[in-house]
C-alpha cells in the first residue's frame, strides 16, 4: 500500500481527493481498486447514523441518506409474504369471506355434495393454495387471495359439519340428508364456537412463545407464516360459525346480523385512536369480525325470500363475488408490479 496525505489523490486513480479516515490507496491494479472502494462504501455504512464525531459523515452526497432508505424499503418489500393492510385489503378480504360462503353452500347444499365431502375436499384445496403461497418468494395477491379464499370455503363447510346434523331444520328442499357421508357431529353453535376458540387460543400461545411478529407486514419467514395461516384457517372456521348462530338462531335474521357485525367493526374502527388498544389486537379482532359478516351478508344474498333473503342463488351469487375478487387481484398484482418510486 502507498501512504497518501490525507485529501491528497492516490496514483492510478481519479484525481478526487481521498477521503480522511478512509483505507490506504492500492499500489496498482484493479484489486486494489476494488477494495478501496469496498472500504469506503463500508465506512459510509458504519457512520451513516451520524454518532461518528469525524468528518466522514459530511462528506455523504446529498440525497444519499433517502437513496439509502430507499434501498432499505425495497429490500424489505422484496421479502414480504403478506400484503399492506389497507382499506382495500378489507374490501377484499370481506369480498373473500362472502365468496367463501356462498360458494362453500354452493358446493355442500346446492351440489349435494354433502359437508364431510365437500370439507375433505376444500381443505385438500387449501392445502395446495397453501403450499403455493408458501413456496413464493414474495408477495403475489393471486396467490395471498387464492389462500384466503380456500380457508373461507374450508372453513364454511367445517362449521356446517361440527355443528348441524340431518335433522330437520338443516335440511331444506325436501331433502332427506346432507349429502354422502357422515350428516355432521350436531354440536351446536354454542359448544362449536368454543372448541374453536379455545383452538384459536392455543395457536395465539404458540405464537407468542415462538418470539414471531403479530404484525403481519413484518412477517417474512416460513415458521411465522405457518402460525399465520393456522389462525387465518381456525378464524374464518369460527366467524362461520359466529355468523350462523346471529343468521339462525339469534332471531336477527340476516340483514340484522350483517348490520350488528358491521356496527362492532365501527367500533373497533373508532379504537384504533385510543393509544391504550393494540392495533394488532384490533386487526386479528376485525380480522375475526369480517369472517361473520362475510356469512350474513351471503346468507342474506342466497337464502328464500321466506326465511329474509334476497334468493340470489348461490351459483349467480358466487360467479358475481368472484369476478368482483379477481378484478380486485388483478389490480393489486398491478400494482405489485409497479417499481417503487426512489426519492433522488
Amino acid at each position: 500500500m502507498t501512504a497518501v496525505a490525507d485529501g491528497g489523490p492516490c496514483p492510478g486513480r481519479s484525481p478526487h481527493p481521498r477521503i480522511p479516515g478512509r483505507a490506504p490507496c492500492p499500489t496498482s491494479g484493479w484489486i486494489g481498486e476494488f477494495l478501496v472502494e469496498k472500504a469506503e462504501v463500508l465506512t459510509d455504512t458504519d457512520t451513516g447514523s451520524g454518532t461518528d464525531t469525524g468528518t466522514a459523515n459530511t462528506s455523504r452526497a446529498p440525497g444519499d441518506a433517502s437513496k439509502a432508505n430507499a434501498a432499505k424499503s425495497a429490500a424489505k418489500s422484496a421479502m414480504k409474504k403478506l400484503p399492506e393492510v389497507t382499506l382495500a385489503f378489507w374490501v377484499m378480504k370481506i369480498a373473500a369471506t362472502t365468496l367463501g360462503e356462498t360458494a362453500g353452500d354452493l358446493f355442500s347444499q346446492t351440489l349435494k355434495l354433502g359437508y364431510f365431502l365437500t370439507t375433505v375436499a376444500l381443505f385438500l384445496l387449501f392445502v395446495v393454495t397453501l403450499v403455493v403461497q408458501l413456496k413464493s418468494r414474495r408477495y403475489n395477491p393471486f396467490f395471498y387471495w387464492t389462500v384466503i379464499l380456500s380457508t373461507s370455503m374450508a372453513g364454511t363447510t367445517m362449521s356446517d359439519f361440527m355443528n348441524r346434523d340431518a335433522s330437520a331444520k338443516y335440511l331444506s328442499g325436501g331433502a332427506t340428508s346432507l349429502g354422502w357421508g357422515p350428516q355432521g357431529l350436531g354440536l351446536g353453535y354454542p359448544a362449536g364456537a368454543a372448541i374453536l376458540i379455545s383452538i384459536l387460543a392455543v395457536i395465539f400461545l404458540a405464537w407468542k412463545a415462538s418470539g414471531m411478529t403479530f404484525q403481519i407486514r413484518d412477517i417474512t419467514t416460513f415458521k411465522g407464516e405457518a402460525l399465520f395461516w393456522s389462525a387465518i384457517l381456525v378464524s374464518n372456521t369460527l366467524g362461520t360459525s359466529m355468523g350462523d348462530f346471529l343468521s339462525d338462531s339469534s332471531g336477527l335474521g340476516y340483514a340484522g346480523g350483517a348490520l350488528l357485525v358491521t356496527g362492532v367493526i365501527a367500533v373497533l374502527v373508532a379504537l384504533m385512536k385510543a393509544p391504550a388498544v393494540p392495533n394488532v389486537l384490533l386487526f386479528w379482532a376485525a380480522f375475526v369480525l369480517t369472517r361473520p359478516l362475510g356469512a350474513t351478508a351471503g346468507d342474506f344474498l342466497t337464502k328464500p325470500v321466506a326465511k329474509g333473503g334476497l334468493d340470489l342463488g348461490t351459483a349467480g351469487s358466487s360467479a358475481v363475488l368472484l369476478a368482483v375478487l379477481f378484478g380486485m387481484m388483478a389490480y393489486a398484482q398491478l400494482r405489485e408490479r409497479r417499481p417503487a418510486a426512489v426519492t433522488p
